[in-house]
């Protein structure tokens, strides 16, 4: 595959690069592809406990503010 950059986007690549262990472009890219993958891993875990607490409420499953702090 190839990609067409801006010279913006290779820029900051360079910049990324100087300041970081990564040894090349390509494992940079791939770094910050793995976080995004996580961060979306994350955001489903964290969508699906909302929806565990939503559907709790629905049934009265509460618990008193008291109690919690």
């Amino acid at each position: 595959m190839s990609l067409s950059l801006t010279p913006e986007t290779e820029q900051r690549i360079a910049t990324e690069l100087a300041a970081s262990p990564y040894q090349s472009a390509d494992e940079l890219i791939l770094a910050g592809l793995q976080l995004l993958a996580q961060r979306g891993q994350r955001l489903n875990e964290l969508r699906e406990q909302i929806n565990i607490g939503a559907e709790q409420i629905v049934q009265g499953k509460l618990t008193d503010d008291e109690v919690v702090f």
